[in-house]
């Protein structure tokens, strides 16, 4: 059952009603809504902050030495600017990018793929639907499962597996509820969780499963505060952390546990400082780094770390540079990488390390080009690729390039 924000006050559902239509009716970027979203805020009592379309990183279990620089290189451009996209690391070592906004502004239906041994795009099959805000999961069998998002004509519930044998995208079956600014998690048990999102102008609370054996998706419980942009983690004892984002009263610090062995959600530790359009990404021990973002005070330089263990978050050591709509992106080495996004000043290209061994944050290489709501991957030969995005103008970019870890 959809379960709208039962406290939505004119400053919380509706202003973030007012804030999707106008993303889908005049195609602003996320800087224009958020400078929108602050200025509107500031005549209303409740806080509010932006949105975060970004999603959590994958896990790499490694932590060992920790270098503090590295060097940005130019490489192959994409076929097709886009921005607010997915892009998925493929078992063949290929990197998959699919949707997001064209320089048009319209939702994109196409996909092209990274070689990076030579360091070309080539175009792939075309999503059946265009679609922008939405997640991209690897599944065990080496397809790509997208799902849900945003297009001009509204939310989406259709799903659809892209196959890298053929080359080809095929749909499955389509979520309960359509919904945008959703997460999407893959289970130890090979399902996948949906979670909350923004659908049909209400902030929802709503969860479902996918079964890929079916093809079919199935309600479970849903959260206890209904949000959208919050961050998704995967947790080593098979629990998913939800944390933050935006709810009916404004930004939001609250975190919750999904237990797939019940299909139940508990509280766990709020956020020390509530936040959206921030990365939360898991390091080799297990614990998750959240890192920036924007909330009622503007855009905050924080960081913390969730211990599992206790259920708590623990402040950590701030960015040089406070910024939102950046990527954070686990290394082969242990540290963090944290690239672009928008500061104070605008589009950002600095890029930062985090050291959790020290728990300090090192200045490294600055970006190429600047940019935010980019995409970042980790290569297998260690290599960062970041692509797309936003640069300096509300258009987005084809350029794309690697970011090379420094040696110990």
């Amino acid at each position: 059952m959809q379960n709208r924000d039962t406290n939505p006050d004119a400053s919380g559902k509706s202003l973030a009603d007012f804030i999707i239509r106008q993303n889908i009716r005049h195609r602003f970027t996320l800087l224009v809504l958020v400078e929108l979203f602050l200025a509107l805020f500031a005549a209303v009592p409740a806080p509010v902050n932006a949105f975060q379309p970004l999603s959590t990183n994958t896990i790499i279990e490694s932590e060992t030495a920790f270098p503090a620089a590295g060097e940005w290189t130019l490489t192959g451009s994409l076929h097709d600017a886009r921005v607010i996209h997915t892009a998925t690391l493929l078992p063949n070592g290929l990197v998959l990018v699919a949707g997001g906004l064209n320089r048009l502004s319209v939702e994109s239906p196409s996909a092209e793929l990274y070689n990076p041994a030579s360091g070309t795009w080539s175009l792939t099959g075309r999503l059946n639907n265009g679609r922008f805000y939405y997640p991209a999961v690897l599944m065990p069998s080496g397809k790509v499962l997208v799902v849900g998002g945003d297009s001009l004509n509204g939310e989406l519930a259709s799903a659809e597996l892209y196959d890298p044998a053929t080359g080809t995208w095929t749909l499955t079956g389509s979520l309960n509820i359509a919904r945008q600014l959703h997460s999407a998690t893959l289970l130890p048990n090979g399902k996948v969780l949906v979670v909350g999102g923004f659908s049909n102008g209400f902030i929802i609370n709503s969860a479902e499963l996918y079964d890929p054996t079916t093809g079919t998706w199935t309600p479970t419980e849903g959260l206890s505060t209904a949000r959208f942009t919050h961050t998704a983690t995967l947790l080593r004892n098979g629990k998913v952390l939800v944390a933050g984002g935006f709810g009916g009263a404004g930004t939001l610090a609250s975190c919750e546990l999904y237990d797939p062995a019940t299909g139940t959600w508990s509280a766990t530790g709020s956020l020390n400082t509530p936040r959206v359009t921030y990365t939360a990404t898991t390091l080799g021990n297990g614990r998750v780094l959240a890192v920036g973002g924007l909330n009622s005070s503007g855009i905050t330089d924080s960081a913390e770390v969730y211990n599992p263990k206790t259920g708590a978050w623990t402040v950590t050591g701030s960015l040089s540079d406070a910024r939102y709509a950046h990527t954070a992106t686990l290394l082969s080495t242990g540290t963090v990488l944290v690239a672009g996004g928008l500061d104070s000043n605008g589009t950002s290209s600095s890029a930062e390390l985090y050291d959790p061994a020290t728990r300090h944050w090192t200045a490294t290489d600055n970006l190429i080009r600047a940019r935010y709501q980019h995409t970042a991957t980790l290569l297998p030969n260690g290599l960062v690729l970041v692509a797309g995005g936003i640069q300096n103008d509300p258009t987005p970019t084809r350029s794309a390039e690697l970011f090379t870890p420094g040696s110990p």
